[in-house]
């Protein structure tokens, strides 16, 4: 009985001494705390959420990331600054999460920008396009995802000159994301169109257009262009009483986002024809690694995906790889992953920049036409986001010293 008692109690120590000496990765799971204006942006942020579950449905059916199974846990962030970082706080404090990612709004994004910093926590920003992201605020703790306000406008800028137009009007949500739009749109037209003229602008606040008074005053500026940065809500009140007076007759349109189907396909039969516009053209994409994406999520969800469905299954690819190649979710080991991160996407192969942390995602151009009803990208092409980039010594000049 002795024996007994002693080999039980060996077998006993000799699990505890195991347990103990296990290897960190293999204990536990890995939570991704996750901030968002979901009540707030729903056209984008559903899809954004369905991606984000099916990217973390796939690694762990694949036995996760070093023998840990990944956790996703999403905050609303009431599409404010304030409690934005404050659900940050608490994901740390009482979630313990190992890293944060998310945001859509610009400014939020950046009020998450500066609590990374102050808290020394790894975030990726997924969504949010200000370059101040990345540049005049960027940080040794954040990177970013999607193409930014400059790359994107960037993108449009070589078809914009082309048109030739000398007078134009810019409409835009008065925020950071559309002020930044705005800024860059007049910055690079102004570069490639050296006698270009800015005859009218207009910001109303977000998710609050008075679309009869900016419709009115962008008409009595006799543009002979616009470039809108509106979206969602915003985005339809502007078509719809653009074509009731005839604004967009005769005029082009470059307009941000508007390709996008979570802000293309509400507008209906009212979708205009010929603007040009970034967005994702999900019905047309013949590359292997978005009918694989597209296949997985139609069959998982039942329905088509957005761009929203994109970025936020990209955004936790992103994060499993670099704790792949880190081999852990410490920040200092995230951080040096990341640089020159290499993650292949539904839109092909990306890398995140080890001079300014922004990844090089590309995004379609194209232009929108009204097909039955239904508004859809025509004519577009894939424009990879690497070549709408600053060099690394201009980077030096935008990113402050670390």
């Amino acid at each position: 009985m002795q024996s007994l008692r002693h080999a039980v109690n060996a077998a006993f120590l000799g699990a505890c001494v195991a347990a103990f000496t296990m290897p960190a990765h293999a204990q536990g799971v890995i939570k991704i705390g996750e901030i968002n204006s979901y009540k707030a942006q729903p056209a984008f942020l559903e899809p954004y959420k369905k991606g984000m579950e099916l990217a973390v449905e796939e690694i762990n059916a694949a036995g996760g990331i070093n023998g840990r199974k990944l956790e996703l846990i999403t905050r609303d962030d009431n599409a404010n600054p304030g409690d934005a970082v404050r659900v940050a706080e608490e994901l740390m404090s009482r979630e313990k999460v190992d890293v944060l990612t998310g945001s859509f709004l610009s400014h939020i994004g950046l009020a998450l920008t500066d609590f990374a910093k102050q808290k020394k926590v790894f975030f990726l920003a997924g969504e949010p396009l200000t370059d101040k992201i990345v540049w005049q605020n960027g940080n040794r703790y954040t990177f970013r995802l999607r193409p930014s306000t400059y790359m994107q406008v960037a993108m449009l800028v070589p078809d914009v000159a082309a048109l030739k137009k000398k007078r134009w009007a810019l409409v835009y949500p008065n925020y950071e994301y559309g002020q930044s739009a705005a800024a860059t749109f007049k910055q690079l037209l102004k570069a490639a169109q050296p006698d270009v003229e800015f005859v009218a602008e207009q910001a109303p606040p977000l998710g609050k257009v008075d679309s009869g008074s900016v419709v009115q005053a962008l008409a009595d500026a006799k543009p002979d262009a616009i470039f809108n940065v509106l979206f969602g809500a915003d985005l339809s009140k502007f078509v719809r009483e653009g074509n009731t007076r005839g604004l967009f007759q005769g005029r082009e349109v470059v307009s941000l986002l508007t390709g996008e189907p979570e802000y293309l396909d509400p507008l209906k039969n009212e979708a205009p024809n010929g603007w040009l516009v970034t967005g994702y053209p999900w019905y047309g994409i013949q590359t292997p690694e978005h009918k694989t994406f597209l296949a997985a999520y139609e069959g998982r969800f039942k329905e088509s995906p957005r761009l929203g469905s994109i970025v936020g299954y990209s955004a936790i690819k992103s994060l499993a790889e670099g704790m792949k190649k880190a081999k852990s979710t410490e920040t200092e080991k995230l951080i040096a992953a990341f640089k020159g991160l290499q993650v292949s996407t539904p839109f092909g192969m990306i890398t995140y920049r080890s001079e300014d942390h922004q990844s090089t995602m590309g995004g379609y151009v194209g232009r929108t036409k009204n097909e039955g009803g239904k508004g859809v990208m025509v004519n577009y092409r894939y424009l990879d986001g690497a070549k709408f980039l600053p060099s690394a010594d201009e980077v030096k000049k935008l990113r402050p010293a670390e």
